[in-house]
């Protein structure tokens, strides 16, 4: 096993800000109406009604909400005549709310369905 060479004041330094921005964008992410609404936004693009829509909460909500992601940086806007179309931003952090979808959303498969998956190659 080769040892890991020590930290250097500049490694510590590069670890603390990037832990840093890891803080920031955890802290974007711990309210529910905006994690809810990241969700939304992995499957596209949409406008502040169509999350509004499909949350069910009122418009003035859903805005405040996306204001809060957008001066985080964590989504964009474009303008497409009177609509704005809200995406997330990064793609890395698109990657990380599907992980999380799956995690928390997605179905959960039965364990009676696992049982026969796995018995049936035997079989």
């Amino acid at each position: 096993m080769t040892e890991t060479p020590p930290l250097t004041p500049q490694d510590l330094d590069d670890f603390l800000s990037k832990a840093r921005a890891a803080s920031a964008l955890l802290k974007a992410l711990s309210h529910e109406t905006r994690l809810l609404m990241l969700c939304i936004l992995c499957q596209g693009e949409k406008t502040v009604g169509e999350i509004e829509q499909f949350l069910g909460i009122q418009q003035a909500v859903v805005s405040q909400q996306l204001a809060r992601l957008r001066s985080d940086e964590v989504v964009q806007t474009r303008r497409s005549g009177r609509q704005i179309y809200y995406r997330i931003a990064d793609p890395q952090l698109a990657e990380l709310i599907s992980v999380l979808y799956k995690m928390y959303c997605g179905p959960k498969p039965e364990a009676e369905g696992e049982a026969e998956a796995i018995a049936e190659p035997l079989a």
